[in-house]
């Protein structure tokens, strides 16, 4: 599994603008959101596939961000 994957996640989280725009974008089009993730880690030097993304969010075990998963997924 990629580090950078881990390394770009802390970094979005740092970032309460950050969560907030993948959020949005989620919420309306999953995919986009993941090419965001992308794109972010491109110009962060933190260069991540959208594989890597969803299998770096998937080993999460943590309760926040099952919850905004769930959310994103349209499962309000």
């Amino acid at each position: 599994m990629s580090s950078n994957a881990a390394q770009l996640y802390q970094l979005i989280q740092k970032n309460p603008e950050h969560t907030q725009e993948l959020f949005r974008q989620a919420l309306q089009d999953p995919q986009g959101a993941l090419e965001m993730i992308c794109e972010l880690g491109k110009s962060v030097g933190l260069p991540v596939t959208t594989q890597e993304v969803k299998e770096y969010v998937a080993s999460l075990d943590d309760e926040e961000t099952k919850k905004w998963l769930i959310k994103a997924r349209g499962g309000l």
